[in-house]
């Protein structure tokens, strides 16, 4: 028999415990801690912060899908790992603080053979002093910060159509934030819903991002082929921009926000602040802080873990300049780069390096979009961690190891630019490959045949259709396995 532990229920980690699951005999154990109740579609959490959606059209209880199909579950926190078992529980154990309120407090220890990380970000709203809803702004980060945004936002068109003008000021907090895509959506849903409302002249909707130029989505931009052409992305979005009166500042880092202003630096070392009436700005992610600890309790978790609390894995962590990088330095196995039967998928594994062309102001500023990994990427690592780990359990040693490298996956994304069956509309892009390969493809780092984006209604009913099939397959309802990840 044996017993693999999953840290987290997101994305990747759900992913990873249905397919084990599945994979795997009922002798054989699949264990998931998770400090939430609850399963969260969070790229639906942009139409719930604008009221488009309530909390349950994007969350369900996962006490009741892992009860079903055979998996343990134990609300709560992860908050050590002891890969070399300890002085007092000999085996390889996680120890976790449970959440759930009928063990509130109490810490366990949970023995495993196999570890998958698979704990997502921790949302550093401490990184820029006064962000996030315990600040001045709001977030749709959760299904519970989204609600409170819906509520905010809600009082913001009642004041438009009181006659009152507002400012709407959306996107990144700090100067190292990943999910630019989440940003651009909230945006132009924002946007769509007061034009809605009629009160779209009265309002000013400003973008502020620490990408270099619109379209950049911490990946470098995208090169979209159509037809003979070559439609950079940042055309592609600024056309967004203008045709909907959209302001934007670019290249910023946000230092600190007080009630109704933020105040922010651009890479030229200019600093400046923005007045707002609302703002809706997302944190910089870092990994959840958990601890490392060898046979003897001692502190290993500067091996284990970056500096950003990320695992590190089977990437070239080697420094070097940026025209240095390649698209091999990305990991491809996830495997920790010191335990063998520990992983880290979707968000939890530390990225080799941005995508992006890292930029400093004449301050010492970093400003440097982080490299997006969430989504369609997590679940993809989550299933082939999964298969390794079966392969591992079934086979031993001569288990085949199962790949799913960035630079050689593409990715579908369908950015949302306003709900409604008759007046919605979305961006759809596809990229090959997600990390740029220039090696291979030359200064574009890209297939542009393979790399295509396109704004509609039509987008909009498969962004809809993708919301219902993936919450479907996270369910797990029957055959939930042939919807892909």
């Amino acid at each position: 028999m044996a017993r693999t532990v999953i840290l987290g229920a997101g994305i990747a980690g759900h992913t990873a415990a249905l397919h084990l699951r599945r994979m795997l005999g009922k002798e054989h154990e699949v264990v998931v801690v998770a400090p939430n109740s609850k399963w969260n579609w969070i790229p639906s959490n942009i139409w719930v912060g604008v009221g488009q959606m309530s909390v349950k059209q994007v969350t369900f209880p996962l006490a009741p899908i892992y009860k079903r199909k055979g998996i343990e579950f134990h609300q709560a926190l992860g908050i050590e790992i002891h890969p070399e078992g300890s002085p007092t529980v000999k085996r390889p154990h996680v120890s976790v603080k449970y959440t759930d309120p009928a063990r509130a407090g109490q810490v366990a220890n949970l023995e495993y053979d196999f570890l998958i990380n698979a704990t997502g970000p921790k949302l550093n709203f401490g990184a820029t002093p006064g962000l996030g809803p315990d600040g001045h702004t709001w977030s749709v980060c959760t299904a519970g910060h989204a609600v409170e945004t819906a509520k905010a936002f809600e009082d913001v068109v009642a004041k438009l159509k009181a006659g009152q003008h507002q400012t709407l000021l959306i996107g990144m907090g700090h100067g190292t934030c990943t999910c630019q895509g989440a940003a651009f959506e909230y945006t132009f849903n924002v946007e769509h819903e007061l034009v809605k409302e009629g009160v779209r002249d009265n309002a000013d909707v400003i973008y502020i991002t620490n990408e270099n130029q619109l379209g950049d989505f911490g990946m470098d931009g995208m090169n979209f082929g159509h037809k003979d052409q070559i439609i950079p992305s940042q055309t592609f979005t600024e056309s967004l921009f203008h045709e909907r009166g959209v302001k934007a500042i670019l290249s910023a880092h946000i230092e600190k926000v007080e009630p109704g202003v933020a105040f922010y630096e651009q890479v030229d070392g200019t600093k400046n602040s923005q007045a707002f009436d609302f703002a809706m700005l997302l944190p910089p992610f870092r990994g959840v802080d958990m601890k490392a600890f060898d046979a003897n309790d001692n502190d290993i978790t500067a091996e284990v873990f970056a500096p950003s609390g990320f695992m590190k894995v089977d990437a070239d962590y080697t420094a070097k300049p940026y025209e240095e990088w390649k698209a091999s330095d990305w990991p491809k196995t996830y495997q920790s780069v010191k335990y063998d039967n520990v992983w880290a998928a979707g968000i939890a594994f530390a990225p080799p390096h941005q995508m992006s062309r890292p930029r400093t102001s004449p301050n010492g500023t970093v400003i440097a979009p982080a490299p997006p990994r969430t989504g369609m990427p997590s679940g993809v690592i989550g299933r082939a961690v999964a298969q390794s780990i079966a392969e591992r359990i079934k086979h031993g040693a001569q288990g085949r190891v199962h790949t799913a490298s960035m630079a050689d996956m593409g990715a579908a994304c369908i950015a949302s630019a306003g709900k409604g069956w008759r007046t919605g509309q979305a961006a759809a892009m596809t990229v090959f490959p997600i990390i740029p390969d220039k090696e291979k493809y030359g200064e574009l780092g890209r297939d542009t045949k393979e790399t295509y984006g396109e704004i509609g209604l039509s987008a909009h009913w498969m962004k809809v259709m993708l919301h219902y099939l993936f919450i479907y397959k996270a369910k797990a309802r029957p055959f939930w396995y042939l919807i892909p990840e």
